[in-house]
């Protein structure tokens, strides 16, 4: 048996799916340009982290939350707050790794968790599917007992059925019923928002992972636990839900647009159109941190020449720098 999702496609929905598909398209075709695409993608993933655990009480700011992506000391934070951005990072990293996978599996799921969820859980244990109670506000989510039987249900038309729908729906229905099932005793709320940011990554919708529709959330969370709150209300009638989801959506790659717009106006560097390997390198960089020559013409399947020529545009773009001595040097991103 699988889940089977209520909610009926209304003239409002469907404009801003339209309306999303078009600015979806418009920010592609100008990220063709990407000397400042690691920098978006950077800024992107601070965001959702930032967004995504602040939703949920943690007290770093936005640069705080960037300083410690990079590394820098924050005086007097709290070592929970500072664990609970570090798993996040460490969660959003797993899924971009992930984001090509065809089929999303209970194990999966419990390794995304257990990244989220470990060193911060008030109760329960990260990374295992409930064996409490639990309650949320005023709602009773399904007893311990039955939560393995509808993460199957959910898994099941997440990796057959939700490919038969825009992304922009399939993402917010993800999200809703994971929340609904509240399969762990606690992190569901950062668990089910990158599940969520996983389909869009995983269908294709986000290739370049420029977009932050956790912040919409954030920014005025009762509307956020309302919308959550009104499918129960409507007898799990979806569609509220959907109308919300893509409005966030859409007021998302309005701002996305408007950052790519200001990148590319001030950017002074070399442009130039990615080859499928200079991607793969890119994402490389990205997984790896730095990596030698060697490593990278292994990783890439060419020869030491073929790799010089794949890596002297991204050199001359500024995207990728060299680092270290001629002997021991290695490559990492600008």
């Amino acid at each position: 048996m699988s889940y089977q999702p209520q909610f009926i496609i209304t003239p409002a929905l469907l404009a801003r799916v339209e309306q999303i598909a078009a600015l979806r398209e418009r920010i592609l075709a100008a990220t063709v340009e990407v000397p400042w695409i690691p920098a978006l993608q950077k800024d992107t993933r601070t965001r959702n982290t930032h967004s995504s655990t602040a939703i949920e009480g943690n007290p770093l700011t936005l640069e705080q939350v960037r300083a410690v992506e990079e590394g820098r000391e924050i005086p007097a934070v709290a070592a929970r707050a500072k664990r609970e951005v570090v798993n996040y990072f460490a969660a959003l990293r797993f899924v971009e790794k992930n984001a090509a996978k065809k089929t999303i599996s209970h194990e999966e799921i419990l390794s995304l968790h257990k990244i989220m969820a470990g060193d911060v859980m008030d109760q329960g244990t990260a990374g295992r599917y409930r064996t409490i109670a639990v309650r949320v506000g005023r709602y009773v989510p399904p007893p311990p007992g039955d939560v393995s039987g509808l993460m199957f249900e959910l898994l099941a038309w997440w990796n057959k059925e939700a490919a038969k729908m825009s992304p922009v729906l399939s993402s917010a229905i993800v999200h809703y019923r994971f929340e609904s099932i509240h399969p762990f005793a606690d992190g569901n709320g950062r668990t089910g928002r990158a599940l969520a940011l996983w389909e869009l990554y995983r269908r294709g919708f986000d290739t370049h992972h420029i977009f932050s529709v956790d912040e919409f959330y954030w920014e005025d969370r009762p509307r956020y636990y309302a919308a959550l709150d009104a499918v129960r209300h409507e007898g799990e009638d979806l569609t509220a839900w959907l109308e919300y989801a893509a409005e966030g959506l859409q007021v998302t790659l309005e701002r996305v647009w408007t950052r790519v717009q200001k990148l590319s106006a001030g950017s002074t560097r070399t442009k130039l159109v990615l080859r499928p390997k200079q991607e793969q390198l890119l994402q490389l960089l990205r997984d790896h941190k730095s990596m030698t020559p060697q490593e990278i013409w292994d990783a890439l399947g060419v020869t030491k020449q073929g790799a010089i020529k794949l890596m002297q545009p991204l050199l001359d773009a500024g995207l990728v720098r060299r680092v270290g001595t001629r002997k021991s040097g290695r490559y990492i991103l600008a």
